[in-house]
């Protein structure tokens, strides 16, 4: 029925998107294939997609519901699962943090998270880089280095720019790889 009178409709659409309506809206979209691959996108004033970014990053690591019913059971396990936990993330911090140290590199020493926070403020103030944000820093690693990190503004209100958040929630043999390219890095450095 609906098919049958698609034709006959004398209205026209219109986007909001279109005219003096573009500077006070978003479009948003997305495609996928079930759950093989998605993408989506965001249009709209730089400074709302700017912030819209840094919610999108929240929102993707956030807690599902079926996450949450597993903490429930989690809480359950014995004592000495928690100690031998921590036990272990506390190797692979002080291995990692240790490695970073050796390279000459300023971070801080995570107390409760496996997240370490990069200082770059010494990259940022070479010729190379002067101008550049963490994000484009972050980028520049992937590709020259080979080591990913996530931007630290996506985590401030403030405009912080000078860290980047690494993770040593992996093998000790990734995290030395990730300590040897890091080594390159570490090398710019007067």
């Amino acid at each position: 029925m609906a098919r049958k009178n698609l034709g006959k409709v004398k209205r026209y659409h219109r986007s909001f998107y279109s005219g003096g309506q573009r500077l006070r809206r978003i479009l948003t979209g997305v495609l996928a294939l079930a759950v093989l691959f998605a993408a989506g996108w965001l249009i709209g004033p730089a400074e709302v997609v700017e912030n819209a970014k840094k919610v999108h990053d929240f929102l993707t690591v956030g807690a599902p519901a079926p996450l949450q019913e597993a903490a429930c059971v989690g809480v359950r396990f014995p004592e000495s699962y928690y100690r031998e936990l921590n036990a272990m993330y506390t190797r692979k911090r002080d291995f990692f943090c240790d490695g970073l140290e050796r390279l000459g590199l300023k971070h801080n020493r995570p107390q409760g998270t496996y997240f370490v926070l990069l200082d770059i403020s010494d990259f940022l103030a070479l010729d190379q880089f002067k101008g550049w944000s963490d994000m484009e820093f972050c980028e520049w690693m992937i590709r020259e280095i080979g080591v990913a990190a996530v931007p630290g503004s996506s985590f401030f209100r403030e405009p912080v720019n000078h860290l980047i958040r690494l993770h040593f929630a992996r093998s000790e043999e990734t995290l030395q790889e990730a300590l040897d390219r890091l080594a390159k890095l570490a090398e710019l450095l007067p």
